[in-house]
């Protein structure tokens, strides 16, 4: 596999970005070697700029649920740019989106539109702090919610002590703040809502946990949270910048029949724009300026080539059977993968819902933050780049769940399955 032009540029890109990046996974640390350079994407296949072809298994980190560059996405960028890239003052596509949103999650009673996850995540908490008046953020071992801050936490020495700075920059006063707590664990969150439940003004989850690879919660925990939230008069977010439209049309909180009082979106709500947004409650979203005295802007928030990006893969989620069909691909996927590994002698477990999945490295069920670690992240390696080498681009860390897009068909996933038997029996040898 001729790779020079890549190299060439990621080679250029070391003197001028850090790590050669614009955001860090991209640098193939995790996984050792040196990023390919895209060029162009198509359906569920990425191009690099030496020609070389891979299936996806990223779509852009989510966003590519229709596929890459699907026609009727480029066609509303192409119709709305025309007019204008920013206007900084309303749209009509702004309203458009909203109401979309409200249709298909309605707990989003009113929301803000933004530029990407991490805003609405660090938007979600400032608002939940502003409502209660109170100051603690309660967080999860294996969640990410972007680089803000307060997410920018890990785990004390127990699971009810307070947070440490997990980066340099975060203040240990705002980590004070942060609680982090083990996913999945009903006792734990239990008895920190007894010991400060007062002081709590947000729990902030993924529902599904995509930053430790693939991790979906055990019967009944989503509505344990909903009730601890519930009796304590914290404010339940739920950030669903992945899981949005993807694993359900409604998102987690349909999937699970679980109402958060807030939620956060991305990926999907933009189709490949950066876009983002938060809402719920609306006597909550009332609190936000210009309407209330809690501060959040944005120049170019309800972008309209973002929002007609955002609208058209909307409305190709919509279409009858859409989730359905992913769904039943996912599950041929994990079952396929798992098949291969056990041919080979080699110990996988995959996790899956709809259009998301994991894969690790174990002989173990995957149910806590605790399990994602000890799988096997030396043999991951090895397995990410056999399959690079045969054409099948999966994420380039042990703990990054993949993707699938309405694109993936059976051609795709036939050629994953021959890629990953090779690969297998390599990593065996």
């Amino acid at each position: 596999m001729n790779t020079a032009t890549s190299h060439d540029l990621f080679t250029r890109a070391l003197d001028l970005m850090p790590g050669g990046v614009n955001s860090p996974v991209r640098a193939f640390k995790s996984v050792g070697g040196e990023p390919f350079f895209a060029k162009r994407a198509e359906g569920a296949y990425l191009i690099d700029v030496d020609g070389n072809r891979y299936v996806d298994y990223i779509g852009s980190w989510g966003p590519m649920i229709a596929g890459h560059a699907h026609p009727a996405v480029l066609e509303a960028v192409s119709r709305t740019m025309v007019d204008g890239l920013s206007f900084g003052v309303p749209n009509a596509l702004e309203v458009t989106m909203a109401e979309t949103v409200r249709k298909l999650v309605p707990s989003m009673e009113m929301m803000r539109m933004v530029n990407s996850g991490t805003e609405a995540t660090l938007s979600a908490i400032r608002l939940a702090r502003g409502a209660t008046g109170r100051t603690g953020i309660v967080k999860f071992e294996g969640c990410y919610h972007g680089h803000g801050d307060s997410f920018l936490v890990k785990a004390g020495s127990g699971a009810l002590t307070f947070g440490l700075p997990n980066s340099p920059g975060v203040p240990k006063a705002l980590a004070d703040l942060t609680l982090t707590l083990p996913y999945n664990d009903f006792e734990a969150a239990t008895k920190l809502f007894d010991e400060v439940g007062g002081e709590i003004a947000g729990v902030i989850v993924e529902p599904i946990v995509g930053n430790a690879n693939c991790i979906l919660p055990r019967e009944g925990y989503l509505q344990h949270l909903r009730a601890l939230c519930t009796k304590h008069g914290a404010v339940l977010i739920f950030d669903e910048v992945m899981t949005g439209f993807r694993v359900a049309l409604g998102g987690a909180q349909a999937r699970y029949g679980v109402t958060p009082d807030l939620s956060t979106f991305g990926k999907i709500i933009g189709g490949g724009m950066p876009v983002g947004a938060y809402g719920g409650r609306k006597e909550l979203m009332q609190q936000i300026a210009p309407a209330g005295p809690i501060y959040q802007a944005g120049t170019l928030s309800g972008n309209p080539v973002a929002m007609a990006a955002g609208l058209a893969t909307l409305g190709l989620v919509q279409a009858p059977g859409f989730h359905e069909k992913l769904e039943a691909n996912t599950h041929v996927l994990c079952d396929g993968l798992e098949a291969a590994a056990r041919e080979a002698g080699v110990a996988v477990t995959t996790t899956r819902t709809c259009g998301m999945f994991g894969l690790y490295f174990t002989d173990r069920a995957v149910e806590t933050f605790e399990d994602a670690m000890a799988s096997d992240a030396a043999a991951f390696k090895r397995f990410f780049h056999a399959m690079l080498k045969r054409g099948v681009y999966f994420a380039p860390s042990a703990f990054e769940a993949g993707f699938l897009s309405s694109a993936h068909g059976e051609a795709e996933l036939q050629h994953t399955f021959e890629a990953a038997r090779e690969a297998f029996r390599e990593i065996a040898a």
